[in-house]
C-alpha cells in the first residue's frame, strides 16, 4: 500500500521462519523470531528476515523484508503475515479485505442467509471471524491485533455500513482470550438489541441464538455437506452427534424415520424447536454415542444411514493416536448397524486428521466389519470458508459419503 512503513516496529526472523513465509504459508512461530524488541501488543509490524539468529540487524547486513504483519507478544504465533507489501494503513486495508471477502460470498455462496462473511486467514484477515445469521453478525476476534479498539472500530463499522445487520454479537472464546493474555469477558452485543432470529440453508429453517450454543451459532461449515446427505439419504437414518438438527432435518425430507443422538440436552431442545418450525418428527435422544452406538450395535439394530459428525477428537499432534482410535471405533460400530445398500457419511472438523487419515480409518473399519464401502463424494467444508492451498490449517473438515455393501 503506502511506503511510510519505516516508523513500524521491525521483527527479525530467522531464516527458516523467512522460509516458511516464501512457501505461502502466514504464520512465524515465535522459535523463529530472533529480535521483537519494543514491540506492543497487536502491534503492526515490519517483518525482516536474518539468516543467523545470533546476528543482530545491522546495516551492513541489510536483511531482508517480508512484508508486514500483526504481532502477538504472548502467542506461540508470534506474527501473522497480512500483506507481503509495506503497509502503513491498517485500517483501509482491512475494509478493503472485509469488502472483498463480502464480494466473494456474493459469488459463491448460495441458497441460504447463514454463512461466513469472514474466516480469518481464509480471507487475509488473521484473527478474526465473522459469522452471517440472517439479520444479526457473530463475530470473534482471536489475536491481540484484532482485539484491539482501534480494528474493532473498524470491522464493525464495515460490517454495519455494507450488510446493514440488526445486530452484531461478540462470541467469546475463553481459551484463546487466556492465550492471547486478553481480557476476560463475556460474550454479548456489541451493536443493536436483537439477540434471536430465524435463518434458512438449503430450504431447512433453524432458530439462532446470538448468545448461546457452540461456536458462533450453528456448523455452517456443513451446509453443503447437509445437502449432499440428504440427497442420498432414504428409510431409516440415524444421525449421530446431531447437535441442533443440522444433518437430522435435512435428511427427513426423504427419509421414512430420522433418530438424533446427542449428549447436550439443550442442543436437543433446540433440535426440537428446529424439526417443529420444519414439521418433522424426529425423535432426539440424549445419550453418550460411543455407548449407544455399542448398544445398538450389540442389540442388532440396523438403518439405512448413519451420520457420525463427532467434535474434534484430535486437539492437537500429541492426540491423533487416540483420536484415530475413536474414529474407527464409531464407523466400526456404524458399518456393522447398516444394511446393504445403505449410506454412511461421516465426518471429521480435527485439523489434525488429515483427509488420508480418515480414508484410511474408515476403510479399516470397513475390513474389520467385512464390509465394502464404494466411495460417493470425498468433501470438505463449504465454500464461504475458503482453504487457502498454502496454509494448511485453513483445510479442516472432511466429510465422505459412501455406500455400503
Amino acid at each position: 500500500m503506502a511506503k511510510n512503513a519505516g516508523a513500524q516496529p521491525v521483527v527479525a526472523v530467522s531464516r527458516r521462519g523467512g522460509d516458511r513465509l516464501r512457501s505461502g504459508h502466514v504464520w512465524v512461530y515465535r522459535s523463529d523470531v530472533i529480535e521483537a524488541k519494543g514491540v506492543s501488543p497487536g502491534a503492526l509490524v515490519t517483518v525482516q528476515e536474518l539468516s543467523d539468529k545470533s546476528v543482530r540487524p545491522t546495516r551492513a547486513q541489510s536483511p531482508r523484508v517480508l512484508g508486514s504483519a500483526l504481532y502477538s507478544t504472548a502467542s506461540e504465533i508470534a506474527v501473522r503475515m497480512i500483506s507481503p507489501k509495506p503497509v502503513d494503513d491498517l485500517a483501509q486495508l482491512v475494509r478493503e479485505r472485509i469488502r472483498a471477502a463480502i464480494t466473494y460470498r456474493e459469488r459463491f455462496v448460495q441458497d441460504t442467509n447463514a454463512y461466513r462473511v469472514i474466516f480469518s486467514e481464509g480471507d487475509f484477515l488473521p484473527g478474526l471471524i465473522v459469522d452471517r445469521y440472517n439479520d444479526i453478525l457473530s463475530a470473534q476476534t482471536l489475536t491481540q491485533a484484532m482485539d484491539s479498539e482501534a480494528l474493532r472500530n473498524v470491522f464493525v463499522s464495515e460490517l454495519r455500513e455494507l450488510l446493514q445487520p440488526d445486530s452484531i454479537a461478540e462470541r467469546v472464546d475463553p481459551r484463546v482470550r487466556k492465550l492471547e493474555q486478553l481480557p476476560e469477558k463475556q460474550s454479548g452485543l456489541i451493536f443493536g438489541t436483537k439477540t434471536s432470529t430465524e435463518f434458512q440453508m438449503n430450504g431447512v429453517r433453524f432458530l439462532y441464538d446470538a448468545i448461546e450454543g457452540q461456536k458462533t451459532g450453528a456448523f455452517l461449515d456443513q451446509r453443503e455437506n447437509y445437502a449432499a446427505a440428504g440427497q442420498f439419504a432414504r428409510g431409516e437414518a440415524l444421525d449421530v452427534f446431531c447437535y441442533q438438527g443440522g444433518f437430522a432435518l435435512h435428511l427427513a425430507r426423504n427419509c421414512s424415520k430420522v433418530t438424533g443422538v446427542d449428549s447436550s440436552r439443550p442442543a436437543l431442545e433446540i433440535a426440537e424447536k428446529n424439526a417443529g418450525l420444519n414439521g418433522r418428527e424426529i425423535e432426539w435422544i440424549e445419550a453418550n454415542a460411543f455407548d449407544l452406538l455399542r448398544d445398538y450395535s450389540d442389540a442388532g439394530r440396523l438403518y439405512d444411514c448413519i451420520v457420525l459428525d463427532p467434535p474434534a477428537f484430535a486437539k492437537s499432534k500429541q492426540n491423533l493416536p487416540t483420536a484415530l482410535r475413536g474414529y474407527k471405533e464409531l464407523n466400526l460400530r456404524a458399518l456393522k448397524m447398516l444394511r446393504p445398500g445403505g449410506i454412511l457419511v461421516t465426518c471429521s472438523c480435527s485439523y489434525h486428521v488429515s483427509a488420508a487419515d480418515l480414508l484410511d480409518t474408515v476403510a479399516s473399519a470397513a475390513l474389520d466389519s467385512h464390509r465394502i464401502l464404494r466411495l460417493l463424494e470425498n468433501r470438505s467444508q463449504a465454500k464461504d470458508h475458503p482453504t487457502v492451498l498454502t496454509i494448511p490449517e485453513t483445510a479442516y473438515l472432511k466429510c465422505l459419503i459412501a455406500v455400503v455393501s
